[in-house]
């Protein structure tokens, strides 16, 4: 029995592309800087906790003809948070871009996320390790957590650490949180003259982590594509069987950005927009009403099928649900000692919510269905988030929209037949054989993270721009993690935290699935991706995601 898949073994052989200014070597760099930033709210309260990281300026590289000697350094790399496409790569790039510096440069890998650097438990990466594992999917070379660093403790234990083992630079890769997990130890490891450097790297595959310096989070461009193939498929079925609705949970918590890229990549005839859901303080009576009424339509031109997109964070832009869920957080973390609550029964912690929410919110979480009020009330991520993976939004919105063409039929409005299937796409994305963006894009900020650390900088996250352009033109450098930080509430407290990136409905992407919505709804003009392509012409194997395209097409019209 063959050890290795065909495609794993071709894989591995695949080598990632560079951008220019860091393809002729990481000793022959130049760095520009730019001017002063600022964070993107809440500055005297960031500028206040981030004395010494605060402010600085965004900067790229440039290739040059000189070429500096380097001293030997000891890295140290943290995989953070939830896996996604090409993590592999960035570590891949990191020990290249090491190596290449000097031979004698070790990279550390701490493992189980960030619990590693605090308990030193690590490997020490060699050629044969970081070779099996290029352009793979999964963050199984060293595994990755969910731990917070935000404690002096923490703080300690990370810096004798390093300490023991000569480390003078830490890479976290990571999304919001973990990025803000990379800040808060920079400014510790400045404030407190460790001479220890910190570097990020934006990954999410819900996209959110992103601004003008940061375009795409990586595993973005992956999991849309994974995903856009399992629902062209879903579609296909749909428009053969012509029997079932089909609703789709999509991965995607706090914005829709995976979920509005695989609308356009596939046209399905419902695609729900949580930033859109909130801006119109649509109501689930509203939504579900929006969901009939298409179903109707449908069937009244004898098509009792097709596909409905239901973001995975939906629950919580819904107005009066989101109220709900704020006051049942405070809720909650006053109970969390409360032995009369903890060892209830279901029905008494029901009956317990129910009597500490405000009158408006308690109504709303009694009139929901036991399953779902149960799933609210289910064990807080780290972060104090409510687990909305484990939400089932796309069975209660079955069951209403089903009712709600019960009472149509009695009503003599709707004559069809509904019958629904539900799916929830999360983790097939997660860890995914990287596309070849993924892998180039992924190898690139690896690289670009060393690249920082050899300027001596600290509090950056490694920044790889222009990405809708061939490889070879993008633009390397980085942006301070504390641009990107506002204040939010978590556990019952303000903290500082870097600031989602949600749909813009103003923006390019979002314009394009509202101007063809109603065609997509009635006419069935569904696109059928297929598989992600790693061989033949470039306009299929390197292709870029809808957003970037958009996105990039609307920058240069601006100009």
């Amino acid at each position: 029995m063959k050890e290795l898949s065909s495609l794993q073994i071709e894989r591995l052989k695949y080598q990632p592309k560079l951008p220019s200014s860091l393809s002729g070597g990481i000793n022959n760099l130049t760095l520009v800087e730019g001017n002063k930033t600022e964070c993107v709210k809440d500055a005297e309260q960031i500028k206040e906790l981030f004395k010494n990281t605060y402010g600085k300026p965004v900067v790229t590289f440039k290739s040059s003809n000189q070429t500096e000697d380097a001293p030997v350094r000891n890295i140290g790399v943290i995989l953070s948070g939830g896996q996604a496409p090409g993590g592999h790569n960035v570590i891949a790039g990191l020990y290249d871009a090491l190596k290449q510096s000097n031979p004698q440069n070790k990279l550390y890998g701490f493992l189980g996320g960030p619990s590693g650097i605090i308990e030193g438990e690590y490997i020490e990466f060699t050629p044969e390790k970081i070779n099996a594992y290029r352009n793979t999917g999964g963050f199984d070379i060293i595994g990755s957590g969910r731990t917070k660093l935000e404690t002096e403790e923490q703080f300690q234990k990370a810096l004798k650490v390093c300490q023991n083992l000569n480390i003078t630079g830490v890479v976290i890769i990571g999304g919001d949180d973990s990025n803000t997990n990379a800040a808060m130890l920079a400014e510790w490891f400045v404030k407190n003259n460790a001479g220890i450097q910190v570097i990020g790297c934006p990954k999410t595959i819900d996209g959110d982590l992103k601004n003008e310096q940061i375009e795409i989070s990586f595993g973005f461009d992956t999991a849309t594509k994974t995903y856009a193939e399992l629902i062209g498929n879903i579609l296909r079925d749909a428009n053969s069987a012509k029997k079932y609705w089909h609703f789709v949970k999509l991965m995607g918590r706090s914005a829709t950005h995976v979920g509005l890229e695989v609308a356009l990549q596939t046209q399905p005839n419902i695609t729900l927009i949580s930033e859109e859901v909130e801006q119109k303080q649509m109501s689930l009576k509203q939504i579900v009403n929006y969901i009939a009424d298409i179903v109707a339509k449908r069937a009244d031109m004898g098509k009792n099928f097709g596909i409905a997109l239901i973001p995975e964070g939906l629950i919580e832009f819904i107005p009066e649900i989101k109220s709900m869920i704020s006051n049942l957080n405070d809720v909650l973390a006053t109970l969390e000692n409360d032995n009369s609550y903890t060892s209830a029964d279901e029905n008494t912690k029901f009956n317990i919510i129910k009597n500490k929410l405000n009158a408006a919110d308690s109504a709303v979480y009694d009139s929901l269905p036991v399953m779902i009020k149960k799933q609210l009330l289910m064990d807080r991520d780290p972060h104090g988030n409510v687990q909305v993976s484990k939400i089932e939004t796309e069975k209660l919105l079955i069951e209403m929209v089903s009712n709600k063409l019960t009472e149509m039929k009695k009503a003599g409005t709707y004559n069809g037949k509904f019958s629904a299937q539900c799916h929830f796409f999360g983790y097939e994305g997660r860890c995914a054989f990287p596309s070849n963006f993924d892998a180039d894009y992924c190898y690139s900020l690896g690289y670009n993270a060393f690249a920082l650390m050899k300027f001596g900088l600290t509090g950056y996250l490694s920044s790889v721009k222009n990405l809708s352009s061939p490889a070879n033109e993008w633009v390397a450098g980085g942006v301070p993690l504390t641009m990107m930080m506002n204040m939010e509430k978590r556990h019952g407290q303000f903290k500082p935290v870097i600031k989602k990136a949600l749909v813009e409905l103003n923006g390019p992407v979002f314009k394009v699935l509202e101007e063809n919505r109603e065609k997509w709804a009635l006419e069935d003009k569904y696109i059928f991706p297929g598989s992600i392509q790693y061989f033949g012409p470039s306009c299929v194997c390197d292709i870029t995601t809808e957003t970037l395209k958009l996105e990039n097409a609307a920058k240069l019209t601006a100009v």
